[in-house]
């Protein structure tokens, strides 16, 4: 069980707490958000899952974890501009009669950033990841203020390990990017008691090294999101957690 990564004398209470909660999860696919899903089925969440990923390993696992969650449903709309998330949104939100907790993946691959060479296309690519997000983190919490309900949201951007220095700038602009994203949306929403968090590269220090702690797998991404969703996260909102290196399965 994931939960054992967040640590197993509170494991129970977590997972009674969060029996049955209302969880979003979008940008699901055969090599993103496969931990991630299976943890919130396994705590017997209700899970609203959004894919475009129709693969054979996509719909063996909707129906694996379907054996574990309360209930499921699935969309596979494309969430192309801000009215579809729109309408996503209210879907979800009307699904259970709520949301308890929003999951939003994104990942910049290593192929995204080939040929990545002027500011103008860092800024272009990192923005094409940015603001899907940042629809879907404005209506889903709107949704949530609407029905008076507090809630979670998470947006996990992840990249694989920079290898030279032109990844280095692509990894250090996206953090920051995310950054100002996630303090401007917890500041916004915090009046509704709806919490705002990222998960995003770390940026080395100046000299190559790291400091602290960081999420190093899809796993930990998982713990990470359900400790949030839970009443032991509700003190924090704006923060963005360090990964490294966490990129596409099999990339």
């Amino acid at each position: 069980m994931y939960m054992g990564r967040v640590g197993s004398s509170s494991e129970s209470e977590i997972v009674r707490e969060l029996h049955g909660a209302r969880v979003v999860l979008t940008g699901l696919s055969a090599t993103s958000g496969v931990d991630v899903v299976r943890a919130f089925a396994d705590i017997k969440a209700r899970l609203v899952i959004h894919t475009t990923d129709l693969s054979p390993e996509v719909t063996a696992l909707i129906a694996f974890v379907s054996q574990t969650a309360s209930e499921i449903k699935l969309y596979t709309d494309p969430l192309a501009d801000a009215d579809a998330a729109v309408r996503f949104a209210q879907g979800a939100a009307k699904a259970y009669g709520g949301l308890d907790a929003v999951i939003n993946l994104a990942s910049i691959s290593a192929a995204d950033m080939t040929g990545i060479a002027s500011e103008d296309s860092v800024e272009a690519l990192v923005s094409s990841k940015l603001t899907p997000l940042a629809h879907l983190t404005g209506v889903t919490a709107n949704r949530m203020r609407v029905v008076l309900n507090e809630g979670m949201i998470l947006n996990v951007l992840t990249l694989p390990h920079a290898r030279n220095g032109r990844e280095m700038a692509i990894t250090s602009y996206a953090r920051a990017a995310l950054a100002a994203m996630t303090k401007s949306e917890a500041q916004t929403w915090a009046p509704q008691g709806i919490r705002v968090n990222a998960v995003g590269p770390r940026v080395m220090a100046t000299g190559g090294h790291s400091e602290g702690a960081c999420l190093t797998n899809e796993p930990d991404i998982a713990a990470l999101a359900i400790y949030l969703a839970s009443r032991r996260g509700r003190g924090l909102s704006g923060h963005v957690f360090d990964s490294d290196g966490i990129a596409l399965r099999g990339e």
